[in-house]
């Protein structure tokens, strides 16, 4: 029997909210340093009773946009890469009627159709493996700034005390015209190596305002964020989180530039 609708749970222990740097969609086969980090994971909160992404790949509205699927097809939203990627499958239920909910509450559109892409099931392939726990993904709002996205993540926050795991999946450094794709262990640029510190420290000090202006305070802001689709998740993680600690998942760089930072917030 599945998990009943986060329509009827009750108030239960407080779940964290998780940023991740999802990186290259070959995450979801490759074993490394990264990968172990997502897998260990899981075990170090208790489990979820449904998780609610927003993934840099789903860009879309105004107004922000719901998956309501009882099934979630998977979207395999790349090219180039080795066939055995496009044959991975993760057959995590949806819950419509929780869908209905958030939709409601953010003044938001159900969208029946859309799938997950893989900034959502690359990580939880590697976090929640059996995919045995709802998932629910949140649109961004193309061109909206990163006020827009700390006001997301309060407006999920109170989901946090009904069992809800959310999820941030995004980078910290995304430039795909620097990234060393023939060389994974490249060594750090470090123009991306002094974005991705400065970005630790405003986490590490909860400078909520630093982080909205980096655009003028980081160095090399214009290099490490030139769209800002993967960096915008990290706003909604922040601003679900609030004063929370955060502590590390991971930190470290692939391809010369390509940040993995990730991080959760109690």
């Amino acid at each position: 029997m599945g998990a009943p609708s986060l329509g009827v749970i009750l108030l239960m222990a407080r779940m964290p909210v998780v940023f991740v740097s999802h990186g290259s969609p070959m995450t979801a086969v490759q074993e490394d340093e990264y990968s172990r980090a997502l897998e260990e994971l899981g075990p170090k909160f208790p489990r979820p009773r449904a998780v609610v992404v927003v993934s840099a790949h789903w860009e879309a509205g105004p107004p922000v946009r719901i998956t309501g699927a009882e099934r979630p097809e998977l979207i395999y939203d790349f090219s180039g890469f080795p066939d055995e990627l496009f044959r991975l499958t993760y057959p995590a239920p949806g819950d419509p009627v929780f869908a209905r909910e958030i939709a409601s509450t953010l003044q938001a559109k159900i969208d029946e159709r859309r799938g997950l892409d893989h900034g959502a099931w690359v990580p939880l392939r590697r976090v929640f493996p059996a995919a045995d726990l709802p998932v629910v993904e949140v649109s961004l709002t193309r061109g909206a700034p990163p006020q827009h996205y700390l006001e997301l993540g309060k407006a999920l926050a109170p989901l946090r005390d009904r069992g809800v795991l959310l999820l941030g999946s995004g980078g910290i450094v995304h430039n795909l015209r620097r990234v060393d794709f023939e060389n994974k262990s490249a060594p750090v640029d470090g123009w991306a190596r002094e974005f991705d510190g400065w970005v630790g420290e405003r986490l590490e000090k909860s400078d909520v305002a630093g982080l909205l202006d980096y655009r003028r305070q980081a160095p090399h802001a214009d290099l490490a964020v030139p769209t800002t689709e993967h960096f915008d998740p990290l706003f909604v993680a922040v601003g679900a989180g609030g004063r929370g600690r955060v502590k590390e998942i991971y930190t470290g760089f692939h391809h010369a530039n390509l940040s993995m930072r990730s991080f959760w917030i109690e």
